[in-house]
């Protein structure tokens, strides 16, 4: 069973790895992304390293419009952010705790809004740090 997580971010705030790398780093969270990421060009596995060790997710770039076709409720949350990132993994920990980084990254540094959708979910910035801590904490 996948899971899934999409940040609506504007895309002219889409960051490019460094920056999106840099984010991470500033969190304090030992997670590396590939040069994979590249933004609206990568799509499917994204490799990362996670304290030393290879995990990663599915990520997908897609007009938010696309996305807020299931969810017409986050429109009004979502407002101007024209860009869905979207997050898929499996039940495995650290894959969870890449997405939650880079999620926190997204919403903390480029002013995304975080959506776990299998529970209809709008995560702070700050609830995906203490998440992702909860999830490396698990491993």
């Amino acid at each position: 069973m996948s899971l899934q997580q999409t940040a609506y971010v504007v895309r002219a705030n889409v960051p490019d790895r460094a920056a999106l790398q840099a984010a991470v780093d500033a969190l304090g969270f030992d997670c590396k992304v590939d040069t994979f990421y590249v933004p609206f060009q990568c799509s499917g596995f994204l490799p990362c390293l996670l304290a030393g060790s290879k995990s990663g997710f599915e990520i997908y770039f897609e007009p938010a419009a696309d996305v807020l076709s299931d969810f017409p409720h986050l429109a009004g949350s979502v407002a101007s952010r024209d860009v869905a990132i979207t997050f898929r993994w499996g039940g495995d920990m650290s894959e969870c705790a890449c997405v939650l980084i880079v999620s926190a990254a997204l919403a903390k540094t480029f002013g995304a809004i975080v959506h776990y959708q299998d529970d209809d979910i709008v995560y702070s910035g700050d609830q995906l740090v203490e998440e992702a801590r909860a999830a490396l904490q698990s491993l």
